[in-house]
């Protein structure tokens, strides 16, 4: 395997539609304001959250069941901030839409200024031929309410080339989270 550079990402955001909307630089201030970066980076892509949220709730004290979820478990917000609540979490959705080649996987790491403020950001990796917004999960591990910001940088994708091309990709074995769009709760 090897991590692609910011010379692949450009040419296959433009070619191919790996990613859009596609920012080929590194934005890092926004009507003069400093922001969270998001963009092309050396040997990534910085993604943004956008401004739709699920903030978790224990308000009806439902069971977390990954295979009968609770929709109810969650507050729909929009805006350009989400507060989540402390040793909570929230779900949001990349501004961007992917679209993985048959021979890349793609790995989420979340951004080092959330990180340093206990601000844990959680997405599985995106598969070979896999489509859709990235649905993301933010924790905050911490004690107190944390803020994310949208439509700002809140994690690197990084982009993984395999020697040989997977036998089966996510859209050949029917994945059920492939074309998702907006923020996508379990599936079973």
């Amino acid at each position: 395997m090897a991590i692609k550079s910011d010379k692949w990402i450009k040419k296959m955001a433009t070619e191919a539609g790996l990613i859009e909307p596609f920012v080929s630089t590194q934005v890092r201030f926004k009507e003069n304001q400093k922001i969270v970066s998001y963009g092309t980076s050396s040997y990534g892509y910085d993604v943004r959250c956008a401004n739709e949220f699920k903030v978790f709730t224990n308000i009806y004290s439902s069971v977390v069941d990954p295979k009968n979820f609770d929709e109810n478990s969650f507050v729909n917000m929009v805006g350009d901030v989400c507060i989540i609540p402390p040793n909570s979490f929230v779900l949001a959705r990349t501004v961007e839409y992917f679209r993985i080649p048959r021979n890349i996987l793609t790995i989420c790491l979340g951004k080092s200024t959330y990180a340093r403020c206990g601000i844990i950001v959680n997405v599985t990796p995106l598969e070979p031929e896999w489509e859709g917004h990235v649905t993301l999960e933010f924790s905050n591990t911490t004690p107190l309410p944390a803020k994310i910001y949208a439509n700002e940088g809140v994690a690197q994708m990084l982009f993984l080339e395999s020697d040989e091309v997977c036998e089966v990709s996510y859209r050949d074995r029917g994945g059920k989270y492939q074309g998702q769009k907006g923020v996508t709760l379990p599936i079973t």
